[in-house]
């Protein structure tokens, strides 16, 4: 069975221990999903130079973040790393060299979101690092490159956000903004339509100064679209926006429900 592809906003990491609506649309989609055998996440919280993957067998869950409640900083996400799967991923990227790291754990943009997916911690986790100097037409045929993951079991995950302005973010008033509804609009658009090409070079739009003002939230998204295949549809979820961060949420390949 082909594994749908995944994409989520995963915004502000207290999304991980508050059962708010975010976390719970996490937790829905996943019951609608078949049981990976494993997972392989692109998350905005990993920037590499060249491409990279974990190759831990018990990758450390990371806290990649400051000025969080001692509750968020104790949780633990124990899910086992896939080796296997580490090297499989390199194998099949042909462009590029694709360098293991024994090392590396599993930042928040990966445990962040899977504590509601998978609490159990008890399927497989690799993440994938990104070069974020290298433009988005980059990415997409990186991304391309690992579809074959998806007949072998692999959900391919990427964590990040549309529209991601934390120097905008006003924690007092979380109404959105006029300009990121618009940018959020117009990438909606552009999943809806297919236009892949478009969206690897939404950096070059006059909206991404505010909507995209640095690329690595955005980038994982393109690991997603990346992956479609002719007649599969893109979903929706999660579909709000916090003052200047988007968590709009994409699911694709998914069979209709019911």
């Amino acid at each position: 069975m082909r594994m749908p592809v995944l994409f989520v906003g995963h915004g502000n990491p207290m999304n991980a221990i508050e059962r708010n609506a975010f976390h719970l649309g996490w937790a829905a989609v996943a019951t609608r999903l078949p049981r990976p055998k494993a997972i392989l996440c692109v998350s905005a919280h990993w920037e590499t130079q060249g491409a990279a993957v974990t190759a831990a067998e018990r990758p450390a869950t990371i806290h990649d973040f400051y000025g969080f409640p001692q509750a968020l900083f104790d949780v633990r996400y124990p899910a086992p790393g896939d080796p296997a799967l580490a090297a499989r991923v390199a194998a099949l990227v042909t462009s590029e060299r694709v360098r293991l790291d024994p090392g590396r754990g599993l930042d928040h943009g990966a445990w962040s979101v899977l504590i509601a997916m998978h609490p159990g911690a008890d399927v497989p986790v690799v993440q994938l690092g990104m070069d974020t100097r290298l433009p988005g037409a980059h990415h997409l045929a990186l991304a391309r490159q690992l579809a074959p993951l998806r007949d072998e079991g692999v959900l391919i995950l990427g964590s990040g956000n549309i529209v991601h302005n934390l120097a905008l973010f006003d924690f007092r008033d979380p109404a959105p903004l006029d300009w990121a509804l618009a940018a959020d609009a117009s990438i909606r658009g552009m999943i809806a339509e297919r236009r892949h090409d478009a969206l690897a070079a939404f950096a070059e739009r006059p909206e991404s100064r505010l909507a995209v003002p640095t690329p690595e939230h955005f980038l994982p998204l393109l690991y997603a679209v990346a992956l479609q295949q002719p007649g599969e549809g893109a979903e929706f979820f999660n579909v709000s926006i916090p003052g200047s961060i988007s968590m709009t949420s994409v699911l694709i390949g998914a069979r209709a429900e019911g």
